[in-house]
Order: structure tokens, then sequence, then C-alpha cells
């Protein structure tokens, strides 16, 4: 696994990166989706998910106390749902301005920039990831997030990739 050659190259730069994480940010559309949104005659319908993403972001709530937060453009009824089904303390749906929603969270939590992770896919998550500690992006994201995160998982959006990066985090945490 991509995890596993990470740290036994003892990526220093990864390592001190993860250690001071209190809390990883997502996007959900790019990220915890794989891209498609299934709509009906009402509107949409459907969105899938990762069901190894939930459990990444529960293992991080449950070893290492680390929430997850949804920073999102949508407003949907089934981003709401899986945010609830996974017991997020804090979700931010139709998000216009991610920076601003960024500042918010590091407000009232009190964390500092090098205490947030983030995960994103696409230019609405540029500037917040300039703003944030460690950050990554999944296999299929656009090329030009590619190219400013510290990590690019090996797993496309909706299957696993915040798990890949959730997973990183925790592997840099154990070690000592």
């Amino acid at each position: 696994m991509v995890i596993d050659k990470v740290l036994r190259d003892k990526n220093i730069r990864f390592k001190e990166k993860a250690e001071k994480i209190k809390v990883i940010l997502t996007d959900v559309d790019g990220v915890l989706t794989d891209t498609g949104i299934y709509y009906g005659p009402q509107g949409e319908a459907l969105k899938r998910y990762s069901v190894r993403d939930g459990m990444g972001i529960e293992r991080l709530r449950r070893n290492f106390g680390i929430e997850t937060i949804i920073i999102t453009g949508e407003n949907s009824a089934a981003v709401k749902s899986r945010a609830q089904k996974l017991k997020m303390q804090e979700y931010y749906l139709g998000v216009k301005d991610k920076t601003e929603a960024l500042e918010q969270i590091k407000k009232k939590n009190g964390f500092t920039k090098e205490e947030i992770a983030y995960i994103g896919d696409d230019s609405n998550d540029y500037d917040v990831i300039q703003q944030c500690g460690f950050t990554a992006t999944p296999a299929d994201g656009m090329s030009f997030i590619k190219e400013i995160v510290d990590y690019v998982c090996e797993t496309k959006a909706g299957y696993g990739a915040f798990r890949e990066f959730a997973e990183l985090i925790m592997a840099f945490k154990n070690v000592t």
C-alpha cells in the first residue's frame, strides 16, 4: 500500500505535518463522491459514497479524537444525511467562499493553520488548500490542484481517497 511506502521512505515533512493535525476538512463532490450526481424528475436524487471513507472518518474520531468537517458548495439533503449518519458535529453546506468557512471553523474551534488538514479536488478548493497545514487530493483531482497539495492519493474520488489520506495521517501519528 502507498502508506507503507511513504512510511518506509520516512517522509519527515509529512510526519511533521500529520503530527499537528486536529481536524480534517473535506470537499464532497470529487472527494467523498465519484463526481457523479444522479438526477430524477424532482432534481438531485442520489450521490454515491464509499463506506471506506466513512470508516476513515470513524477511525480518526475514535482513535485520535480527530473530527471531520465537510465544506461544500452543494446544499443537498444527500450531503446533510451523510454528514449526520457519520455523526459529524459540524458541516458547512451551500458554501460560496470556502476560505470564509475555514475562518469560521478556525475561530469557533481555536484551530491554527498547522492543525488543519484539507482534501479537495477542484478550483473551488484552490484557495482553502493554500491556507491549511496538510493537504491532499484524490488521484483524479484536477492537475492544478495536484501541483499545490502535499499529497496526491493513489485512490480515486468516491473510492476511498479520503480514507487513504486519513490512514496516512493516522500512520504518521503512530510513528515514534
